[in-house]
């Protein structure tokens, strides 16, 4: 994998996000790494730097790692089929069937092989990834993300009802068994690759189920993934599974899940209402935004600038396969596209994502949940793409600002030539 968490300075011309309003841009800047930690950026080196090994990438803008919130490993293979389809029925005929082919560990292999080599190749460095209910197979995905340097929280899928019989724990108790077995098998064993525990959604995982994994997640101080009012129809399903809740949020707060002690993240939030979000604000929620799935799935417009005003924390996610790209420079442009949309069609009071805000959400304000991610600032954990947009070639004279606009719409990840992760050179 290349060097080890060490410390080196890299210098070439960098970008970074201070805060959501604000990118700070650093001509001919160094940024300096010791023990895989950020010293931040200069302009001129301190001495006490001098000595460490120096990377000089020229022209090429150096940007911090990706940040990928919500993305389902074991749908990689079927990305850009069934985009005809809206999400239960298409949960139904595409999802379930090939997920449930990771109960083949030799099949598991081949696939989550190119999963994690695409993600090694391309700008995230952290995610957080839904794996099957297989327990082999998830702990094969965690360990190849851990070899190809991916920081990562990786969840073992629980699901105990309304699912096929091919894709189904036979009962909570069962689900809850092995979830600790793999809990276990992975306790410390990985530089990179965490769990987090992660129930499907609501339509299921049963409350029992529910209740048994809050549990987990309260006695191991485990982060908690799932899915919220991504769909109508999945939200009139809750409403019949969950009579007793006022909203689909609130089904899962009544068992806990909004309150991990080590963090939740809820992918979609595109129907969320006031209580939803008020709840989610006040339960310290982490929200996925997924643009492109909301957008192939006909699932609708996600309200993110009110999220962000309200103060909720906010990334991005590639949701791969309902979205069809793992990258997150997509996913920027994306989340300004489809607010711009929701400005000019649903709420014209929602204005819409600056190119500042939506490259916070996929550095720090996804990185976040992480914790000192996604920042080149003093303390962060070294994480860095060399950029070298000279490979698509034009004849203006532009601002490192405006390089990295045009990098985010262009999207070409074939222009990252450099990648390091937690202070370790990944190429």
């Amino acid at each position: 994998m290349g060097l080890g968490r060490g410390s080196f300075r890299l210098k070439g011309q960098i970008c970074y996000s201070l805060d959501k309003d604000h990118i700070r841009t650093v001509k001919e800047g160094t940024v300096v790494c010791v023990d895989g930690i950020s010293q931040g950026v200069f302009e001129t080196v301190p001495e006490i730097y001098e000595g460490l090994p120096k990377e000089d990438f020229g022209d090429c803008l150096i940007v911090p790692g990706l940040t990928d919130l919500h993305i389902h490993a074991p749908q990689y293979a079927f990305r850009g089929l069934g985009m005809d389809l809206e999400l239960l029925e298409w949960l139904e005929t595409r999802t379930f069937p090939e997920e449930a082919k990771y109960s083949d560990l030799d099949y598991a292999k081949r696939a989550y092989t190119l999963f994690a080599e695409e993600l090694k190749r391309g700008g995230t460095a952290s995610a957080c990834v839904f794996a099957t209910l297989h327990v082999p197979a998830t702990e094969l995905l965690m360990e190849l993300l851990d070899e190809a340097g991916i920081r990562a929280f990786v969840g073992k899928v629980n699901m105990d009802r309304n699912s096929p019989d091919f894709l189904r724990e036979e009962s909570a108790r069962r689900s809850e068994e092995d979830t600790l077995l793999w809990l276990k098998d992975t306790a410390d064993k990985y530089a990179l690759v965490k769990p987090i525990l992660t129930p499907r959604f609501i339509p299921t995982c049963s409350d029992e189920l529910m209740d048994r994994l809050c549990g987990i997640s309260e006695a191991y101080g485990l982060p908690l993934q799932s899915h919220l009012s991504e769909n109508r129809g999945e939200i009139d399903w809750v409403k019949e599974l969950c009579p007793d809740s006022l909203f689909y949020g609130d089904a899962y707060d009544k068992r806990g899940a909004l309150k991990s002690p080590s963090r939740t993240v809820m992918a979609h939030c595109v129907w969320s209402g006031d209580e939803e979000i008020r709840l989610m604000k006040e339960r310290g929620t982490f929200i996925a935004h997924c643009p492109q799935s909301n957008t192939n799935l006909s699932s609708g417009i996600a309200p993110v600038r009110r999220f962000i005003d309200e103060g909720i924390s906010v990334g991005l996610g590639s949701d791969v396969a309902g979205g069809a790209c793992t990258g997150i420079f997509r996913a920027m442009a994306d989340a300004i596209q489809v607010s711009k949309l929701r400005w000019r069609l649903v709420d014209e009071s929602q204005k819409p994502l600056t190119v500042e805000e939506a490259f916070y959400l996929g550095t720090l304000g996804g990185g976040a949940f992480f914790g000192n991610v996604g920042s080149f600032e003093e303390g962060y954990e070294l994480d860095a793409l060399v950029l070298d947009d000279s490979r698509c070639p034009h004849p203006l004279e532009l601002s490192l600002k405006e390089r990295l606009e045009r990098f985010i719409y262009l999207g070409y990840d074939r222009c990252i030539v450099g990648k390091y992760v937690a202070g370790r050179k990944i190429f």
